[in-house]
């Protein structure tokens, strides 16, 4: 369980993240959601040890994140990011292999429990057999499953995705969400697609001028109101399956 508390972080011009508490039980997949600029981003690298709240607490399981070295951490939170490439030309196989670097005894060995680690990764992302394939030659799709093995073969504990499926297809999008869905990781997902974050999201948590303004499972929470005040949108919002599915109206 990752559990928020209180969380603040200012830069000299703005209020970031303002008193933020919320919290991703074990095995849920929670969506942090909000317009551009509501603090989604910085959130999620706050929960990663990438910035430093000026207030408030962060916990794993118990642990202070604050408290935990670098390669703990490691051991623990996986992030994929909305946008990670390389102008090398590694292989599929190098890329996800640095999804093991905190577990390995040694910096310039891979172990057999490595390689196997990878395999299993590649095939939970449904890449089994691209290895070899060298980065250059995937798709977009292609490659942020590759990077999503890469956070599988870390082993964490808790996965955080910042906008994974940005840049992506709607067929794409639909399938890395299925994967994440399917592995049973505790994640925090920052999502833009609403739609998106109805259909596979267990919770979710949305973010406006850095503050949470509603919490809860989409169906309860993604009313017409609140996309009317959050993001200035006039939308009709049907349920259908058991599932929110939210109809944009155009600007008059």
């Amino acid at each position: 369980m990752l559990e928020i508390t209180d969380v603040s972080w200012a830069v000299p011009a703005a209020r970031i993240l303002d008193h933020i508490t919320c919290t991703v039980p074990a095995g849920s997949l929670v969506g942090l959601l909000g317009p551009n600029g509501s603090g989604k981003t910085t959130l999620i690298r706050a929960v990663a040890g990438l910035v430093r709240p000026d207030t408030g607490a962060m916990t794993i399981a118990g642990d202070h994140i604050a408290g935990l070295r670098r390669l703990a951490l490691a051991r623990r939170i996986a992030l994929l990011a909305q946008h990670a490439d390389t102008d090398l030309d590694l292989t599929v196989r190098d890329v996800v292999l640095l999804g093991r670097i905190p577990h390995r005894r040694s910096r310039w060995s891979d172990t057999a429990d490595d390689h196997t680690a990878v395999a299993e990764a590649l095939t939970r992302v449904d890449l089994a057999g691209f290895a070899d394939r060298t980065w250059l030659t995937l798709s977009g799709g292609e490659r942020q499953r590759a990077q999503l093995a890469r956070a599988f073969a870390q082993e964490p504990e808790l996965l955080l995705l910042d906008e994974p499926t940005n840049h992506l297809d709607i067929g794409h999008q639909l399938q890395l969400l299925s994967l994440v869905r399917r592995a049973k990781v505790t994640t925090l997902a920052a999502l833009h697609d609403l739609n998106l974050a109805a259909m596979f999201c267990d919770t979710v948590v949305v973010l406006h001028h850095g503050r949470v303004v509603a919490t809860g499972p989409p169906t309860e929470v993604l009313t017409s109101g609140l996309l009317a005040g959050v993001y200035g949108v006039d939308a009709e919002v049907r349920v259908h399956d058991g599932r929110t599915v939210i109809c944009y109206r155009p600007p008059s």
